[in-house]
């Protein structure tokens, strides 16, 4: 298993929303999905989980509600909202053209410039 590294600035967000748009969960489970998603690479407490879900549902990017489990305990559970899901599609077309600057950056020979 890969350490855990700290997540940079709006990672979490988008991470959250990808996390939702498979469908409606409580938070553990979209802390599990991201941990197992990168091998454990980004593993996110509720301290910083929950007050994220909180600003993405002020944004009304996801919605909550309260549920009993299979197992009789009241969860609140979250959801993509449709402007979620625009704000999700956005944000990936950021992060594919940042991870793709950075991977050419990265591969760059040393002494390389380029007019």
């Amino acid at each position: 298993m890969e350490a855990s590294l700290p997540l940079l600035r709006g990672t979490l967000d988008v991470m959250i929303l990808k996390a939702l748009s498979r469908g409606e969960v409580h938070g553990y489970a979209v802390s599990r999905w991201i941990r197992d998603t990168t091998g454990g690479v980004f593993d996110v407490q509720e301290g910083a989980l929950y007050p994220a879900l909180r600003r993405l549902e002020r944004r009304g990017w996801v919605e909550s509600r309260w549920t009993v489990t299979e197992t009789g305990r009241e969860a609140r559970v979250y959801a993509l909202t449709e402007a979620g899901s625009h704000q999700l599609q956005s944000e990936m077309g950021t992060w594919t053209m940042y991870v793709s600057a950075m991977t050419q950056v990265m591969g760059a020979a040393s002494g390389e410039a380029r007019s």
